[in-house]
């Protein structure tokens, strides 16, 4: 299981926001809010936003199908993405910064809990919906870490407190990586 945490973590290294972003000219560590990642692609176009969104979401998943084999523990697969979403977070190829992992995480939980995940991305779509109609000023934020929230507690209820822990530490990391986004809506 180690030897495939390199190998995971680099894969989740692949920075989509710049790889999306060529050919435009636009640095996108130097653009709106200089994050590396979909919601700041999207301030530039929907399209490539999609395509970020789906290749950090990818790597994410990817990690796990590839290196996960028949009889692991299920632990394992989360180790896995766990390193993925570490890669994305602290991308060598970008000076060791990185996005805030919820499209990776998305990925990862994607794999593992389909179920859950979906009504949480609904859940997400609407409110980034509702954010947009409404002005929110960190709607992407408001979005992304309360769909996460739902997703624990999805997690609680149908797979048990084990689960939910896990999910519950990826959680706690992607909101310390939401640390700027909070202070911004605590000076709005």
């Amino acid at each position: 299981m180690l030897v495939f945490l390199l190998p995971c973590f680099l894969l989740g290294s692949i920075p989509f926001a710049v790889v999306t972003m060529w050919g435009t000219g636009v640095d996108i560590t130097k653009f709106g809010s200089g994050n590396p990642g979909f919601n700041n692609v999207l301030r530039y176009s929907k399209w490539r936003s999609a395509l970020c969104l789906l290749g950090d979401a990818g790597k994410g998943l990817l990690a796990i199908w590839l290196f996960s084999r028949p009889g692991d523990p299920f632990w394992h697969a989360w180790i896995y993405g766990f390193a993925a979403i570490l890669g994305h977070c602290y991308s060598p190829f970008l000076k060791w910064n990185g996005g805030k992992g919820i499209a990776t995480a998305a990925g990862v939980m994607l794999w593992l809990f389909p179920t859950i995940l979906l009504p949480c991305a609904a859940w997400y779509i609407a409110l980034r919906v509702i954010g947009s109609k409404m002005g929110w000023k960190e709607r992407g934020t408001i979005a992304s870490l309360s769909a996460a929230c739902w997703f624990v507690l999805g997690l609680a209820f149908w797979h048990g407190w084990r689960q939910a822990g896990l999910g519950l530490l990826l959680l706690a990391f992607v909101a310390f990586r939401h640390k700027k986004n909070f202070e911004n809506m605590a000076s709005a």
